[in-house]
């Protein structure tokens, strides 16, 4: 064994980082950050010219803790355009009825203020508008479940007043200068975008849901309240950057990439991802525009920011990630993302040219020994281009490898180049890694997403076995060492594995994956279900047309679970909100009653993420014992 390729704990992969997600305050003297206190993330502030070589914040004379969660562990948090507040969001064990809270960084003794306390009603959105600080704009489903109401949010003594009030056919509100607009869906899931008058709309602009699965994203309006920034993919198969005028509805373009798509929205519960437009947090102008293709290119549109691009560049071979700077723009605090790298977090200040790291969430993790992540090509069956990443693990020959062929979620996501401590944990293990962005994968054009169109179990596992086809071709694959492994959309592709192609795979794992996809779409919360009308109608059927429906149970694993021969993990966190628990107990059941192979880890503190450092160490050692038994590779348990 090489010393590069001595293991590594799974402790050390999914524990605590040391420090992360800084944020510079709009004075440029305070960094926000998270934390470990008592096994948890949590928010702490200390000032920037401060000594940050002290390992431990909770005991640091010159760090300030401001947030005390005990139970479960704080991801996003941001300042006021002010900088008077702190301000994060939490939901319960997984539910994601998510919370706004306040914390007074200036006072840490002072108690978290629950902005938003009402059981069972869920935050889905805070805007902070630059003209108007001390005020937020939240929209909240209170009144109904299936309906959200926008509320005007003093955030000192967190009066609500409704600034809207929703008919029951809005789906998103955003609010500019002077301007309130609201987002709506017409039968057929065609987009409206509307300013709203006491009540009244005036229709501005209509997008095609086929271009627009989610709606119109990103969508950022003009500080001066005349424009809206967006991403737009009309009349190109490529997403690039427009400017809607708010009076005539007109469509300006503003930047475009010649091949790469505008950056992609991520799952808001993969905070890894920083928007694809960068704007400054004090004025709300645009600075620049975020696009991806086998690595991340940055546009600078504005004058100021394009001289201080050139210098955060300097700082890392990584690719620029979460930035945030001063309310004059001179003083940055960014981080960076790398394959082999956990992160780092730098210091730039642009009137002096001074720079100077901060942190690495992981000081721990030594890249060197950790495994470079390739992208590679891959041609379908029926000639369409697959992107996928290869990682092999380090100090072994690439020959006849144990292999996990690891599904992304969604389907409507992509993977990307970065470092993802699952794929590193796999490596260290001793498997190839290979993820593939199948049909369906956003971020490669509209043609990409749509050739996934009623190809649930279909084309899409196809393009997932054509990408195995060729790593076993080139002897880096055994063939009879496979595993296949994802989470949600992803944890489904592998129930496909494991019952449409059971010769092809020695185990199955799916964490939070449906098994059913009558029951996923019949199960989507109230306030979403008309949302859904372009992704889960448009790909996986409509189960109120019996034809749909006996067509989405032919696609569904469980009827094929007698098929299923290999060993079969599965997870699931108890308050899974997307995907229900009853997807894995059903198929626990079904395998269990006739004696199959099958393992079942269902965590009752988490719901379709695992966010707690204990739950995802208990997950991961699970996975890696799981994967040793039946693959051969190496498990710290065994090692």
């Amino acid at each position: 064994m090489t010393a590069q390729s001595k293991l590594i704990s799974v402790e050390e992969f999914f524990g605590p980082p040391a420090r992360s997600r800084a944020l510079l305050s709009p004075d440029g003297a305070k960094v926000a950050y998270l934390a470990p206190w008592r096994g948890r993330l949590n928010v702490f502030v200390r000032d920037l010219d401060s000594d940050w070589t002290a390992p431990d914040d909770a005991h640091a004379p010159d760090s300030r803790r401001v947030t005390s969660d005990p139970r479960r562990d704080i991801d996003a948090f941001f300042w006021t355009t002010d900088g008077r507040y702190l301000l994060f969001q939490q939901d319960t064990d997984g539910d994601e009825n998510w919370h706004l809270h306040r914390a007074d960084p200036y006072r840490p003794d002072e108690p978290v203020v629950d902005l938003t306390p009402f059981e069972g009603v869920r935050l889905l959105g805070a805007q902070l508008p630059p003209d108007r600080p001390g005020t937020a704009f939240v929209q909240l489903n209170m009144r109904r479940p299936d309906l959200i109401d926008l509320f005007e949010l003093d955030l000192a003594t967190g009066r609500l007043t409704t600034a809207a009030e929703n008919p029951g056919d809005v789906l998103s509100w955003l609010r500019a200068p002077d301007r309130l607009l609201a987002f709506t869906m017409e039968e057929g899931g065609d987009h409206v975008l509307s300013e709203w008058d006491a009540g009244e709309r005036r229709p501005i602009a209509r997008f095609p849901g086929a271009d627009a699965l989610f709606g119109v994203l990103p969508a950022a309006p003009t500080p001066d309240g005349g424009g809206l920034w967006i991403g737009s993919s009309r009349g190109s198969d490529r997403t690039r950057l427009v400017r809607v005028d708010l009076d005539t509805g007109e469509q300006t373009g503003v930047d475009s990439h010649p091949v790469f798509d505008l950056d992609t929205p991520r799952p808001e519960a993969d905070p890894r991802f920083p928007s694809s437009l960068i704007l400054h947090p004090a004025t709300g102008e645009l600075l620049g525009a975020r696009y991806l293709g086998a690595r991340q290119e940055i546009h600078a549109l504005d004058t100021h920011f394009a001289a201080v691009l050139p210098r955060l560049a300097e700082l890392s071979d990584g690719d620029l990630a979460h930035v945030s700077c001063d309310a004059a723009a001179q003083r940055w605090v960014v981080d960076f993302t790398h394959d082999r790298d956990p992160g780092v977090t730098w210091f730039y200040d642009h009137a002096t040219g001074r720079a100077r790291r901060l942190f690495r969430p992981f000081p721990h993790l030594d890249p060197a020994r950790l495994a470079p992540v390739t992208p590679i090509t891959v041609t379908a069956r029926d000639g369409l281009t697959l992107p996928c990443h290869l990682t092999l693990p380090v100090g072994v020959e690439p020959r006849g490898l144990p292999t996990v062929l690891l599904v992304h979620g969604g389907p409507w996501y992509r993977d990307s180049w970065g470092y993802d401590p699952e794929v590193q944990l796999l490596a260290n293990r001793g498997y190839a890694v290979l993820q593939v962005n199948m049909r369906g994968s956003t971020g490669y054009g509209k043609a990409h997403t749509r050739a996934a169109i009623g190809e649930f179990a279909g084309k899409m596992h196809d393009d997932l076995l054509d990408a195995l086809d060729r790593v076993v071709e080139q002897g880096i694959t055994d063939p009879d060492r496979v595993a296949i492994y994802g989470c949600s959309y992803g944890g489904y592709a592998a129930l496909v594995g494991a019952a449409f192609t059971p010769d092809r795979f020695a185990a199955a794992v799916s964490y939070t994956g449906m098994s059913d996809l009558v029951d996923l779409v019949r199960s989507v919360v109230p306030f979403a279900r008309r949302a859904v009308e372009n992704s889960y109608l448009r790909y996986i059927g409509d189960p109120d047309d019996p034809r749909q429906e006996a067509d989405m149970l032919a696609r569904s694993p469980i009827g094929r679970v007698d098929d299923i021969t290999a060993p079969v993990l599965l997870i699931h966190g108890a308050n899974d909100v997307r995907v229900h628990r009853r997807n894995s107990d059903r198929v626990f059941d079904a395998l269990r009653a006739r004696g199959a192979e099958v393992e079942y880890l269902l965590n009752e503190n988490e719901g379709h993420w695992f966010v707690n450092t204990d739950s995802n160490i208990e997950l991961y050692r699970t996975l890696e014992r799981f994967l040793a038994r039946h693959l051969g590779g190496r498990s710290s348990s065994t090692a």
